[in-house]
């Protein structure tokens, strides 16, 4: 009797444990797609750039290991890298904040509307469904120094229109007011998320005397929080990857709309202002077919990303109420 009283305990004992591996493996089995293509589209070709980096590679001969002679090159003697990381930077420190302090802007005022707010709604998100290139096409003849209805306009007021985009102190700003025209999809994600906020806060904060700044400071921005950390976030990874805005308004801007072959004849133009580093990646890629050095200019750019978006989700915990906490 006592050793049947043992194997119905070690019997007990293998049936849970029988039970949590199939969980697992079933668990894993719906995680197999997911999981084959990360390693597929992301582990493989970050490992396979981090060693052709270290490589001279032309994708028609082997790759050739030179060690450390690709990131020498980028960091001593590339003419063009830190031009094109500086106006990137630009990008990160003015585009961002402006475009997202002009979407909760709006969105706040959309927020206390009374009347025809489906169609203030509508009117300032449909610019954020034109595509990219058609929308900056539009900008560079709007803004076109000669013709544009632009500096017509401002000419008829006596002021004396810039170049825009044919100016190099110009170029970027034109591209921020572009950032600002297409801003409707991060401002109908604040749009949600201040409507989202409980009146009850604004009422109580109103009965502890707060004025309209402090409620939006202590009762709006730690509602909110989650939500402007994801446009922030989202921002700066559109920030460190600008190409297709800047690009296409180079070649249009100088009269020369090709983005590929001839993209080195217009590359950055006026003078470069308009060069960003993933155009230079492209071109020392794709233009010059230097793989290596194009590999050494993505790992690195992946490092900087990896670094500043560590840097700013510890930031927002001070602002969030745990952080407070």
């Amino acid at each position: 009797m006592t050793s049947t009283a043992i194997r119905e305990g070690r019997a007990a004992r293998v049936r849970p444990s029988r039970a949590r591996t199939k969980r697992k493996l079933v668990t894993l089995a719906l995680l197999a797609p997911a999981l084959l293509g990360l390693v597929i589209f992301f582990v493989y070709p970050l490992i396979a750039s981090v060693y052709y980096s270290f490589t001279r590679f032309d994708l028609v001969s082997s790759p050739q290991w030179i060690g450390l002679r690709n990131y020498q090159y980028l960091f001593t003697q590339d003419p063009n890298v830190w031009q094109a990381t500086l106006n990137t930077l630009w990008f990160v420190v003015i585009w961002v904040p402006v475009k997202v302090a002009f979407a909760l802007l709006i969105a706040g005022l959309l927020a206390r509307a009374k009347r025809a707010s489906g169609f203030w709604r509508t009117l300032f998100y449909l610019p954020a469904l034109v595509p990219p290139v058609a929308s900056v096409v539009a900008f560079v003849f709007l803004f076109n120094p000669g013709t544009g209805p632009v500096n017509q306009v401002l000419k008829f007021f006596g002021i004396q229109g810039p170049l825009w985009f044919n100016d190099p102190a110009w170029s970027k700003p034109s591209l921020v007011l572009l950032g600002v025209w297409v801003m409707g999809d991060i401002m109908i994600i604040f749009l949600a998320a201040l409507l989202d906020v409980s009146k009850e806060q604004y009422e109580a904060a109103s009965l502890d005397g707060a004025n309209g700044l402090q409620k939006v400071r202590y009762v709006t921005m730690p509602s909110i929080a989650p939500v402007l950390l994801f446009s922030v976030v989202t921002g700066v990874i559109a920030a460190i990857q600008y190409f297709t805005e800047a690009a296409v308004a180079s070649g249009v801007a100088s009269g020369k709309a090709v983005i590929g072959e001839g993209i080195s004849n217009n590359l950055g133009y006026p003078d470069g202002s308009l060069l960003t580093y993933t155009q230079w990646l492209y071109v020392r890629g794709f233009g010059t077919y230097q793989l290596g050095y194009a590999s050494a200019l993505a790992v690195l750019l992946f490092v900087v990303a990896a670094v500043i978006l560590i840097l700013l989700l510890r930031r927002f915990k001070a602002f969030t109420p745990e952080g407070a906490q």
